[in-house]
């Protein structure tokens, strides 16, 4: 059986390993956002409104309003 690891050195640990695992899972979900804009904007030019829930998700997201009070003009000036 292994030897107990206090608790103090365990909580570092963990502590520890949340930093990295957060460090590296940011840099990665920036790229995924970067992606991410790029097929939205891609899908904006191409569909037509109303779009689909995902598209009016990230439409409402970078304005900062409910999709329902979005206009046609504002969310073609986001695929610019």
């Amino acid at each position: 059986m292994a030897e107990r690891m206090s608790t103090r050195i365990r909580y570092d640990r963990i502590r520890d390993n949340g930093a990295i695992s957060r460090t590296v899972n940011g840099h990665r979900k920036r790229k995924e956002r970067a992606s991410r804009d790029v097929r939205m904007v891609q899908l904006i030019k191409a569909g037509r409104f109303p779009y689909t829930p995902a598209v009016r998700s990230w439409i409402s997201t970078k304005l900062g309003i409910p999709f329902r009070q979005v206009t046609e003009e504002q969310a073609k000036a986001l695929a610019k």
